[in-house]
């Protein structure tokens, strides 16, 4: 049984919760926008959302309930179970658009790279915070949590979804510079991290992953093709001037010249709708919340918790960053949600998990203090 110290309620941060209260509010409006007029069948991804929504508070509210220790002594497990599912899906997932990476269970289909990303931060977490080297890492002391993350890399890598893979090692880079490392293992990384780039390009890459950097580089030259999306996107973001179009009145999505408007491009609808102006209200509170959570980082009792909110800082900021590069047209088009704004259900979930890991670290900052029934 769980045992619940009733002086967590003290240290309970509204603060955060607002946050991530108002970006999910703002989230949400978006997300009806960019799906509405909604076709006559089906689900709307708005009322799809909602029940994702409503399943995150509960489990927000459950991994409160915890001592976010117990993830220290868990996080082998953890790891097995998560890349079970990696590879359980080559089996018995679902595909579509060409990969496989989705396994039914029913009532929604979970997406196990999702997941994956915030079991890399946990495992990090803890290897970091049970292996401490003052004079930072050298490359032999790094081959654990090497391994740890190349293994589910490549298994997502070969789904295949080159996005959620670059996601796995931005995870590992941002947390292992975080940890400090040796003067020389800099140089080592870099060279063999540009040696398997040049691999991958010549040997792993598909064709279509390829057209998406070349289209990148230069979106113009097929623009009714492989570069329609950057090119529609970036459209709808100019388009909506100083102060937008207004709710519900942008064209661009609406009158569907925008694709994937409410999953990689849900971003591009606010932009077109509210403006610069409004854009910036967004963004402020969205990256007011990773900065408090940054605070809470450096708060937390012990090195665990602190490896582990920066973690999930870090694996929230990352994909936001890229998601809102990419449809501005400055990085490649690599299938990577906007967290808490983007429609999906594995990653809404996998978020909410890593947000109440946050507010976990948050309310237990205090030491030693005893807990009581």
């Amino acid at each position: 049984m769980f045992k619940v110290d009733r002086r967590l309620f003290e240290h309970f941060d509204m603060i955060l919760m607002l946050f991530i209260c108002m970006v999910c509010i703002m989230a949400f409006f978006n997300l009806y926008s960019a799906s509405f007029p909604h076709r006559a069948y089906g689900i709307a991804p708005y009322i799809k959302q909602g029940y994702f929504f409503l399943m995150g508070i509960t489990v927000f509210i459950i991994v409160l309930s915890f001592d976010y220790q117990i993830l220290h002594s868990l996080n082998y497990p953890i790891y097995g179970i998560t890349t079970f599912l990696l590879i359980l899906a080559f089996f018995v997932g679902d595909s579509a658009g060409g990969a496989q990476r989705w396994i039914n269970l029913g009532f929604f289909k979970l997406q196990p790279s999702e997941p994956a990303k915030l079991m890399l931060v946990i495992a990090l977490a803890s290897f970091y915070s049970r292996k401490e080297v003052v004079d930072g890492y050298s490359i032999k002391e790094l081959i654990v949590p090497v391994a740890l993350t190349a293994f589910p890399f490549v298994l997502i890598l070969l789904q295949p979804d080159l996005g959620t893979a670059l996601m796995l090692g931005i995870i590992f880079v941002s947390m292992t510079v975080f940890v400090k490392l040796r003067l020389s293992t800099y140089g080592i990384l870099t060279t063999i991290a540009v040696g398997l780039g040049g691999f991958a390009w010549e040997n792993l890459l598909k064709p279509y992953q390829k057209q998406r950097i070349q289209t990148f580089l230069d979106p113009e030259q097929d623009p009714m093709g492989h570069g329609y999306q950057i090119v529609q996107s970036k459209i709808a973001v100019g388009s909506g001037g100083k102060f937008g179009k207004g709710y519900l009145e942008g064209t661009q999505g609406h009158l569907h010249f925008l694709p994937e408007r409410h999953t990689d491009f849900a971003f591009s609808v606010w932009g077109e709708e509210w403006g610069f102006a409004g854009s910036f209200v967004f963004l402020a509170f969205y990256f007011a919340l990773l900065f408090w959570g940054l605070y809470v980082a450096m708060q937390a009792k012990d090195r665990f918790g602190v490896l582990l909110a920066f973690g999930v800082v870090m694996l929230i900021f990352w994909q936001a960053v890229i998601n809102l590069l990419m449809i501005l047209g400055f990085l490649p088009v690599v299938g990577i949600p906007l967290p808490l704004v983007s429609y999906g259900g594995s990653s809404l979930l996998t978020t909410i998990v890593g947000l109440g890991i946050l507010m976990n670290v948050r309310m237990r900052r205090f030491h030693n203090v005893p807990s009581v029934d």
